[in-house]
């Protein structure tokens, strides 16, 4: 094809097609050739300054399966460091918060916004699952978000319920209650959750049926409240409002739990309502939280739910 090139004096490499398309022998332009030399070059320096190359592929890299670099770096050192510097950063508050309360804490106002910004991390990784991630609850579990609290929303209560867990526990009434009483019972429980008054009927058999014990005279979950404003309870719901501890609520879901109870053993469709404890107190349980963190779960979750 060389021999007959109807291109004559044109750098091309003798191949054609379709006369007159034909392949050009030109080299690529300067800068680019320096590019690619000094980006050949920046490979190497590379290599021998950062940990890269594969010297023995099939040894673990505690066998020293890769070449370390001259400068030391690994991504592990990066990331200590920086965690040593966060350290240092935090390491003023941290002080404080070891040698404060909860209460104290909250009455620091910078001191508040650095614990609720570091426990939202450990909402996050410790509570989200079963209250959400911003307190307002997942199915089956209590709503944080709200002022409605079993066990009060004080910060020692809170404090209480984070590093001792909760077990919620009410009598299975199928065999306690006729048809008609548990019926009468679930309407008495709504209609006071919509906010009407309650028959006397309900009332009567209410009181009878010693639900007062738990409930509260009123109904509202309260057994007593001391001189300084402490609030008595045993973590039964408050019947009063329209706060349903488990949903959907209603007639039926109050029916549900007359009959089988919370956390009763042996009773196949009973309430399930737990949560674990987070404290070296727990006794059987090691303890995931510090007390430290735990303040600061308590101020958090203070914070959700207005306290009380």
């Amino acid at each position: 094809m060389a021999d007959h090139n109807p291109f004559p004096g044109e750098n091309n490499t003798g191949h054609f097609w379709d006369d007159n398309i034909r392949e050009l022998n030109n080299p690529p332009p300067k800068w680019w050739m320096i590019a690619l030399w000094v980006s050949i070059a920046w490979f190497v320096l590379y290599g021998i300054l950062y940990p890269m190359y594969p010297v023995l592929p099939w040894q673990s890299q505690e066998g020293g399966g890769f070449t370390k670099g001259v400068l030391g770096w690994t991504s592990i050192k990066e990331f200590e460091q920086g965690m040593e510097q966060v350290a240092e950063v935090r390491a003023q508050y941290e002080t404080q918060i070891a040698s404060m309360t909860p209460e104290q804490i909250l009455d620091d106002p910078g001191l508040t916004q650095y614990t609720l910004a570091s426990a939202k991390v450990l909402f996050g990784d410790y509570c989200a699952a079963c209250h959400g991630s911003g307190g307002q609850g997942n199915p089956g579990y209590p709503v944080l978000a709200d002022d409605d609290w079993l066990y009060g929303g004080s910060m020692a209560k809170i404090v209480e319920s984070v590093t001792n867990g909760r077990k919620g526990a009410m009598t299975a009434h199928q065999n306690i209650l006729s048809e008609a009483e548990v019926d009468q019972l679930s309407q008495f429980t709504v209609s006071l959750a919509d906010g009407g008054e309650g028959s006397e009927a309900g009332w009567k058999l209410f009181n009878e049926k010693g639900c007062t014990a738990c409930h509260g005279q009123q109904a509202n979950g309260i057994l007593a409240e001391l001189p300084d404003g402490t609030i008595v309870t045993v973590g039964a719901a408050n019947l009063t409002d329209s706060i349903w501890r488990f949903e959907p609520g209603g007639y039926e879901s109050a029916k549900h739990t007359i009959l089988y109870g919370v956390n009763q053993p042996g009773v196949e469709q009973t309430r399930d309502a737990v949560m674990p404890a987070f404290g070296d107190s727990a006794g059987s349980l090691e303890g995931k939280l510090e007390p430290d963190q735990i303040k600061k779960l308590a101020v958090y979750v203070h914070s959700l739910g207005g306290g009380q």
